[in-house]
Parts: C-alpha cells; sequence; structure tokens
C-alpha cells in the first residue's frame, strides 16, 4: 500500500492548523456496544477449535487484542482471528468471512438506531457523544481543517456521518476503511504532513482508540483520549483510560461538554 493509494481530497494550505478525528466511540454512538458483538463471535470461534482453555482467559485475551486494535480496519481484527485459529490447530475461515459475519450481527443489532435517524424518530444529538457537535461548529469557526479517519467501511462512514448531520463539517475529508486496503490513518497523517514542507500542519487528534493516539503522537502532534463510558458518556471509562494513556495520549476526557478546555487544548497545540 502505497501513499499514492490514499483517497484524494484537495491539500491543506501552508502553516494550516488541522484537527484529526476518529468516528466510532469518539463522535459517533451508532455503533456503541460493537465490543459486545465482536468479542464473543471472536471468543465462539476460538472455542470451536476444541483446546479446553479457559473462558475467561480466551475472553480476557480476546479484549485486550480488539482494544489494541481498536482504530484499525475491522479487517485487522479479523486478521488477528484468523491466525490465533490457526495457532490453536483449526482450520480457519478467510478473514473476510469473520468480517462479513461480524457486520451482519452488528447491523442488526443497531438496525434500529440506523432506521431512526433515517426516519427522524432519533435526534441525531442523541447519537452524539455530548458537546460534539458545538466543539466541531467551534474548531470551523476557527478555521480549523477537519479530518474524519475511521476503521468502519468508508461507504458506512459516510451514511452514517450524514445521519448525524455531521458530514458538513468534513467535507471531502472523510475516510474509511477500503476492501483494497488503499486506506489507513497513518497514511492519512503522514499525507496532511506532507502538505505543506515549508510549514507543516500543526496537528491535534481526538480518539478512543489505540492507533490514532499512536500515529497523532508520533507525528508531532497532541493527542486527546476520548475514555467515554458508553452509553451515557459523562464518565470516563477506567479501562479506556489506563490503555489510552499506554497510547500516549496527552489529555484523557469524558466528552466534548467543557468546550474552554478543550480550546485551550487546542490553542496550546498551535503555539
Amino acid at each position: 500500500m502505497s501513499e499514492a493509494s490514499l483517497p484524494q481530497s484537495p491539500l491543506i494550505g501552508p502553516a494550516s492548523r488541522v484537527a484529526l478525528f476518529d468516528f466510532d466511540g469518539t463522535l459517533s454512538l451508532i455503533r456503541t456496544g460493537w465490543q459486545s458483538i465482536m468479542i464473543p463471535m471472536m471468543v465462539e470461534v476460538l472455542f470451536e477449535c476444541g483446546t479446553g482453555e479457559d473462558i475467561e482467559q480466551v475472553r480476557s485475551a480476546v479484549r485486550e487484542k480488539v482494544f489494541q486494535l481498536t482504530g484499525k480496519d475491522t479487517i485487522y481484527q479479523m486478521e488477528e482471528l484468523h491466525q490465533q485459529v490457526l495457532a490453536r490447530g483449526g482450520e480457519p475461515l478467510p478473514p473476510l468471512t469473520y468480517k462479513s459475519e461480524y457486520l451482519r450481527r452488528l447491523r442488526h443489532a443497531i438496525a434500529d438506531r440506523v432506521e431512526g435517524l433515517r426516519r427522524g424518530t432519533i435526534d441525531p444529538d442523541a447519537l452524539l457523544v455530548p458537546g460534539a457537535r458545538a466543539f466541531l461548529e467551534a474548531l470551523q469557526k476557527q478555521e480549523l481543517r477537519l479530518y474524519l479517519a475511521s476503521g468502519t467501511d468508508h461507504a458506512d462512514v459516510l451514511e452514517e456521518a450524514r445521519l448525524l448531520r455531521i458530514d458538513g463539517f468534513f467535507g471531502d475529508s472523510i475516510f474509511g476503511a477500503r476492501d483494497d486496503y488503499s486506506f489507513s490513518k497513518a497514511l492519512l497523517v503522514r499525507r496532511i504532513l506532507a502538505s505543506s514542507e515549508r510549514a507543516p500542519a500543526k496537528l491535534i487528534g481526538f480518539g478512543d482508540g489505540f492507533v490514532e493516539i499512536e500515529e497523532v503522537k508520533k507525528a508531532g502532534g497532541v493527542a486527546v483520549g476520548i475514555a467515554t463510558f458508553e452509553p451515557e458518556c459523562i464518565e470516563i471509562d477506567a479501562w479506556k483510560q489506563r490503555r489510552l494513556t499506554l497510547a500516549g495520549a496527552d489529555y484523557i476526557l469524558p466528552n466534548f461538554l467543557c468546550q474552554p478546555l478543550l480550546l485551550s487544548i487546542v490553542s496550546e497545540s498551535r503555539a
């Protein structure tokens, strides 16, 4: 996969200020509970190998691996499942087959939310992390260039961002997973930074997974971990907090309600 294969959007101007957002769990709550679909499915597949392992140990190991890969394209989690089946002497299905089954289960679980948004019976703000819309509006007024990057399939990110009515904040800078592996958050970050050699973009990132936090820090940016305890999103999830701290997050917040603090962090990242 080369940087040239990354889907194109207009380049950032010199000395631009850029805010990079993850989608699920950072802004969107449409897929809240996805871990409760993926983890049991993976444990189920591994137990079919018949190794006699302790189920709690397997569940704990799967949960840890899923979190480490949170933010990466879903296919990478399914490739990990494929490898774990092989390691247990089983005959794994192709990763894409596992992914299809996971998405079938997930779409069934979130169908009422998606349909409610489509019909207008659910307020989009009810499925956004609290304070997200107001914060995006504030960043837009400050003329930051906003990027949305997700491990969820590209078409789904576009549709769900539209249903939440936040797609307008990002324009053509919305990126999601593609079956041909032509997108990754690492590629996007490199492209942002390479868009102006004389005055590199000043980057601040917001996310609830290892991947986006690590990539922003590698790029010398400021990383804000959104360790929200879903679905209420009022308190910090201590489990997420520990892992986002390990990933290098500079700040940990439960939501976007404290706009003065958030805007001060953005101002510091531009210094």
